[in-house]
């Protein structure tokens, strides 16, 4: 159709890695874009482990599941062709998160893509952030503000301000501890014994424990704190005695390819886990334990613009960038749990 055009992307038709593929989409025309999107020629995309969890959910690996090609990933950076709507100009460098509020989210990890800015939290690029470190912001520093929001409340009442990072060298637990120490709280986080420094000295975290040498509940525990963010998944330290407040943005599974956040309350492959979670978010509400939530980012605007005038390039941490065609190699990266900091891909040549 004379409509529209055709673009490379990586799209997927079922489970990860197996169906992951380079295909070509097609995208609007500049002149048949809707006062509701925003067309993008994408520069970079960065990896969550939220898009691999979203292939091999069974919606789309199940035998009745949905097999049509799908496209894939969320944060992105890019230059606007085409935005009838007026939010920005053609030329502007953005970026933000493609954010669908069904399934498959995501959709940026292509040439171009058409987003609708009813879900797409998406802002102007600063002139001295690269392309790359523009991508690998959007969905980490929204998860990480919506902890510290949902923390808060219990913690600045209190006097000794004390905060646990469990996770603290992931993208998340990094912006989570940033976050924490702009406000004066005193911060623990858990890493692996090779991220110490960086999480001690580059983060400038108040306390480290190393999950593969201690006991992370006593370890955690003797620091005391106020309440407790989770961004590596268990339940090892749920229910420490100083915490008022745990807010998990996995869950209690730990595997790297299950779905988490607030699907595992639904989780019907796991009802066990599930009715577990339900049951001490009931607790916590009645007051019989700490106040417990699975969380959500917020796909607001205004939290992008806050990161625009809090961080540096300095403290955008990526650990990796690919060129398009490598973005197998690059979700191998991400798959690996060894990134510090986010794994790239450069769309633009």
């Amino acid at each position: 159709m004379a409509s529209e055009q055709e673009v490379r992307a990586w799209t997927f038709t079922g489970g990860y890695p197996d169906t992951l593929k380079l295909s070509k989409i097609k995208v609007p025309q500049e002149s048949e874009v809707d006062e509701q999107h925003v067309l993008v020629r994408i520069s970079a995309c960065a990896l969550n482990p939220v898009d691999i969890q979203i292939m091999n959910m069974p919606t789309f690996t199940a035998p009745w599941g949905d097999k049509s090609p799908k496209t894939t990933v969320m944060d992105f950076s890019g230059t606007v062709v085409a935005c009838p709507g007026g939010q920005f100009s053609q030329g502007d460098e953005i970026f933000g998160m493609a954010f669908k509020s069904y399934l498959p989210a995501g959709g940026a990890l292509a040439e171009m893509a058409c987003l609708d800015l009813r879900g797409t939290p998406a802002v102007k690029k600063p002139e001295g952030w690269s392309a790359e470190k523009a991508a690998a912001i959007s969905l980490v520093w929204l998860t990480a503000k919506a902890c510290i929001e949902n923390v808060a409340p219990w913690v600045e009442k209190t006097q000794g301000k004390r905060v646990a990072v469990l996770g603290g060298s992931s993208s998340t637990g990094i912006y989570s501890i940033l976050l924490a120490k702009r406000r004066g709280w005193k911060v623990v986080a858990t890493s692996s014994g090779r991220n110490k420094d960086f999480v001690l000295e580059d983060l400038n975290t108040d306390a480290h424990v190393d999950y593969t040498q201690e006991e992370v509940r006593r370890a955690v525990g003797k620091f005391e704190p106020d309440a407790v963010i989770d961004c590596v998944g268990g339940t090892e330290c749920i229910g420490l005695p100083s915490s008022k407040r745990y807010i998990s943005i996995v869950g209690d599974k730990t595997g790297r390819t299950m779905m988490g956040g607030p699907y595992t309350y639904y989780d019907y492959l796991h009802p066990l886990t599930a009715a577990s979670q339900w049951l001490r978010w009931a607790w916590g509400r009645v007051g019989l334990g700490e106040a417990y939530d699975v969380v959500i980012l917020s796909p607001k605007n205004e939290w992008l613009e806050e990161a625009k005038g809090t961080l540096g390039q300095e403290q955008i941490f990526v650990d990796a960038v690919f060129g398009f065609e490598d973005a197998k190699d690059a979700f191998e990266r991400l798959n690996s749990g060894r990134a510090r900091g986010k794994v790239v891909v450069r769309v633009a040549r």
